[in-house]
């Protein structure tokens, strides 16, 4: 709720002013004790008040008080920051600040007496007493796989399987019509997953579409499915070519998924071939019009779930393999009922019941409401069903999952932005001993095992790596912080922008289609998470004085939109994230610190960028991220007086040529994740890695090598806390990484998870694993190591917990070992454009251990051969496949 995430993110505010080394401004003691007295009690307050469980289109009276309340108090604190940096540190009147205070104290104490009176009277019945403390363990109750079962579909997965691959040999166009939660995208992806239905075509890509939708992007989006690389800058036309000729003859499946429009059709069906093979097209929509119109054969209905069905599906989210207690059964069977055979509601509702005390008290509570709702004789009842598992979320959790309704639909959210974004956002709630990036990731898991947030990728440690939400979902989220008036999505009411409604919104999400004009209209606005189409320049406006959030540049996209100059960013004292685009003509500002509270600094730029001296004072940044390697940091500044340990800073990636000398690494005890460049013909022989085993919290490093040599490497010492390393070498035929000399020292790390070594040289030609090396590696890319002839493992100890294996570039290899094939833990092995006597050992290893394992054998190679290889591809199996 908005409430709560306000009266954290002011003491947030309170707590920095008290910690920071040198605050711009300072609150009276007694003010800042008696602001924070208040605000832990209104907290402590709001986790057991639950004033109604059925949905109101209007926001609790007492929660906008509190949130006022809160928003007040920050209004005051910064802007006297402001005004006070503004004048270079002239004196803001104390009394003025105090007096401001004392007013807003004033309020809060009103508030908390009648929050007192309430919780005096506040009974059992207000309290659903759900499991309200999120679990510390890394573990999830929930995985990819398991997001995409289906229950109760099993004939309409059969007889998909028969449309895509039927005899007919002229393009098929197949809708998939259904309700949203009908689970459309659910069968759509298992078919698309099927082993079977993979090998019957020669290509298949998936798409995205929803009613935001962009052809180029759609168009780049299947081009790189295709392994095909395009920039986000070829035109629609261009895009549209490529694709065309890289489909033409070819069998191929697309899935386009979440269309809202025939004009999106319009714009991508032109350039989609019709081979004469067997070619489909799969379509999901809500729309039956729609389905009608893309095709003149029967769209296919996604049915409804009985309640045989839907107990299934309950019991399975709720119990797993368990069975469900007899005392509950009767009121599980209701529930089921109540939920109209929705899928996207059982799921929801069983993620709810999961995370619930299993007693039929609150089982019957969950039941009543749900009868309530379906009786209502209202349109919204699925909406009220998802809202209802909103309303029982513990307090911590609501604002950082109403804020998952800033991105689009069909987003793919990276965990990282996310996590970045939820800090800066300050809606996270400190624990002692944990860093706020830890109990983020402890909230996401917590929202995904309540089936509120879709897992989408997984990542090597077992962590959710990027996630979505489903439209409905999002579509709830955004209802609800309409109504709290926690953030406001611009849409069709530009012309109301100038209404105090609009002007006074905190947090605004402005999408792709809308001129920088916009942004001048929210002079109180902390947050605006934005786009742009146009290639023009962007400047801020001046009087966005009080932002604390920027997000105007994607990096998972990376679309040429607006260029923004750096002339103006650094007036924008309170920023905590920004992320944007820069114009090749700006320059750091020696004035950068004055960002005194800045988290999360992310630039895309096409040129290179110096950061000036000041850039070592800025004393609580995280994430200080440059696209390209396009950063250079200047060496910290000598005078000893005026050191700033840089204590908070986890990442630091996208910097050249930087020294590790000790006066660098002094200033970063505590990064966790590096990306560095080198030229190496620029670093006049210094030993740029001297010191890197200092940095004993680094857990992922990436280097990048132009102009290799050894003499660096040679004696390298990694530190122990590794989990991930890359190591790139842009290939040259004057100088080579002897991959030999750092293989043992890479080998004995004890946490690393995940290698990648690319274009180093192996001298002897000959590498030999031992047993005790790679104790924990489960992931390993080798690329372009064209001399390796001899890979020797002895036994399958080597790498006991190996997952993934990819080679790239081995054209003399002779073989892949066959203990690899005996690794317990292996799931996959890739190779592109290796020897044919490397692709023929991987087959041999899938041969025996098919012999083993038969049809439960759980390895599955990929393989990408040279033009001159396509024999080999008469090997193709259900597990060992051509791409």
């Amino acid at each position: 709720m908005a409430a709560y995430g306000a009266l954290v993110s002011l003491m947030h505010i309170i707590d920095t002013l008290r910690k920071h080394p040198s605050p711009p401004i300072s609150i009276h003691p007694k003010q800042a004790d008696s602001l924070t007295e208040k605000v832990t009690f209104l907290e402590n307050f709001l986790e057991i008040y639950n004033p109604h469980l059925d949905y109101s289109k209007e926001a609790d009276p007492l929660e906008s008080s509190i949130a006022d309340a809160a928003y007040a108090a920050e209004d005051i604190i910064e802007s006297h920051i402001v005004y006070h940096i503004k004048t270079d540190g002239g004196k803001t009147s104390p009394n003025s600040l105090y007096k401001s205070l004392e007013k807003v104290i004033g309020y809060m104490g009103l508030i908390e007496k009648e929050a007192m009176e309430i919780k005096q009277t506040l009974g059992v019945k207000h309290q659903l007493h759900t499991k309200s403390a999120p679990s510390d363990s890394s573990e999830s109750s929930t995985n990819a796989d398991d997001k995409i079962t289906m229950v109760g579909a099993e004939e309409a997965l059969l007889e998909m399987k028969d449309k895509l691959t039927s005899d007919r040999r002229d393009l098929q166009i197949i809708p998939i019509v259904g309700m949203g939660g009908s689970g459309k995208t659910t069968l759509a992806m298992n078919i698309y997953q099927d082993r079977l239905v993979k090998e019957h075509f020669h290509v298949s890509a998936w798409v995205a579409i929803s009613q935001e939708y962009n052809i180029q992007e759609m168009l780049v989006h299947i081009l790189r499915q295709l392994n095909q690389k395009v920039g986000q800058t070829s035109s629609e036309e261009g895009l549209g070519e490529i694709l065309h000729k890289n489909l033409f003859g070819r069998k191929y499946l697309i899935i386009l998924d979440d269309m809202w429009s025939i004009k999106a059709w319009d714009g991508i069906r032109r350039f989609l071939p019709d081979n004469k093979n067997g070619s489909r097209i799969v379509v999901t929509t809500r729309l039956s019009n729609l389905g009608s119109d893309l095709s003149h054969s029967k769209n296919f209905e996604m049915r409804l779930l009985n309640v045989v069905d839907g107990w299934k599906l309950l019991s399975k989210i709720v119990f797993g393999e368990k069975v469900c207690p007899p005392e509950l059964v009767k009121i599980g069977w209701r529930i089921v009922f109540g939920c109209k055979g929705l899928p996207l509601s059982i799921v929801v509702i069983g993620g709810l019941l999961t995370k619930s005390n299993h007693t039929r008290e609150i089982w019957w509570s969950i039941q009543e409401n749900l009868s309530s709702i379906v009786n209502s004789n209202d349109d919204e009842w699925c909406f009220r069903i998802l809202h209802m598992s909103y309303k029982q979320l513990p307090v911590y959790l609501k604002p950082c999952f109403l804020y998952m309704g800033i991105f689009g639909e069909d987003k793919v959210i990276r965990r990282s932005t996310l996590i970045k974004l939820w800090v800066s956002e300050g809606i996270l709630k400190p624990k002692s001993g944990k860093s706020l990036e830890e109990i983020a990731k402890v909230y996401l898991k917590d929202l995904a095992d309540r089936n509120l947030v879709l897992i989408n990728k997984i990542g090597i440690n077992g962590e959710i790596k990027c996630c979505k939400i489903h439209d409905l979902v999002r579509d709830m989220c955004l209802k609800e912080v309409e109504k709290e008036r926690f953030y406001h999505v611009i849409r069709d009411d530009l012309p109301r922008l100038n209404t105090p409604r609009i002007k006074s919104q905190r947090r605004v999400i402005i999408p792709r289609l809308l001129s920088s004009l916009v942004l001048g209209s929210f002079s109180y606005a902390r947050s605006l998470i934005c786009d742009y189409d146009d290639y023009g320049e962007v400047r801020l406006p001046h009087n966005l004085r009080l932002l604390r959030t920027l997000k105007a540049y994607d990096v998972d996209t990376d679309i040429m939109n607006g260029a923004y100059f750096f002339d103006n960013v650094f007036e924008l004292v309170n920023l905590r994230y920004l992320a944007v685009r820069v114009h090749p003509g700006s320059k750091f500002s020696t004035s950068i610190d004055l960002l005194w509270n800045l988290h999360t600094l992310t630039i895309r730029c096409s040129r290179g960028l110096i950061a000036p001296n000041e850039i070592w004072k800025l004393h609580q940044l995280r994430h200080l991220e440059f696209t390209q390697y396009r950063l250079s940091l200047p060496e910290p500044p000598i005078d000893d007086n005026d050191i700033v340990i840089m204590e908070n800073l986890h990442t630091l990636k996208g910097v050249k040529n930087l020294v590790l000398n000790e006066k660098v690494v002094k200033r970063i005890p505590n990064v966790k994740k590096l990306y560095l460049w080198y030229n190496i013909a620029e670093m006049k022989g210094n030993n740029y890695l001297s010191n890197l085993e200092c940095l004993s919290k680094l857990e992922n490093f990436h280097c990048y090598l132009n102009n290799a040599h050894d003499v660096h490497w040679q004696g390298i010492r990694f530190p122990h806390s590794l989990k991930k390393l890359s190591v790139i070498v842009a290939w040259s035929a004057h100088y080579a990484l002897n991959l030999e000399d750092i293989m043992s020292e890479i080998s004995s790390l004890p946490l690393l998870e995940k290698l990648v070594l690319n274009s180093g040289v192996f001298k002897t030609s000959k590498w030999e694993t031992i047993e005790g090396q790679f104790p924990s590696l489960k992931f390993l890319h080798l690329e372009s190591c064209y001399d390796l002839v001899d890979w020797i493992v002895s036994d399958n100890s080597h790498f006991p917990h190996l997952r993934g294996l990819h080679l790239r570039g081995f054209r003399q290899l002779k073989e892949i070992p066959s203990a690899v094939g005996e690794i317990a833990t292996l799931k996959s092995i890739e190779l592109e454009s290796c020897s044919e006597s490397a692709v023929r050992s991987a087959k041999k290893i899938v041969e025996e251990q098919e012999d083993l394992y038969g049809d439960q054998l759980d390895l599955h190679v990929r393989v990408k051969v040279y033009k001159d290889q396509e024999k080999l591809k008469s090997l193709a199996t259900a597990n060992f496949e051509f791409v």
